[in-house]
């Protein structure tokens, strides 16, 4: 896996990253669907990308992980 910097994300994969944590965000519960969930989502999401991971729905899925449970 070839690891990217999150500098080196070019506005169109930032706007893809922002797409797949929308999608993220809509499959946990309402009620943990606070800013501080949402940024530890966000988190998740451009960690695994910085990491190689490429698939949207890899992304979601570690996303919705990261969500699963409130913020603290």
């Amino acid at each position: 896996m070839t690891k990217l910097s999150p500098q080196a994300f070019d506005a169109d994969y930032v706007a893809t990253l922002r797409e797949v944590l929308d999608v993220a965000v809509e499959q946990i519960d309402e009620a943990h669907r606070t800013p501080a969930t949402k940024a530890m989502m966000a988190e998740s999401i451009v960690r695994n990308a910085a990491e190689g991971i490429t698939d949207a729905e890899e992304l979601v899925i570690v996303a919705v992980r990261a969500g699963a449970k409130p913020a603290p």
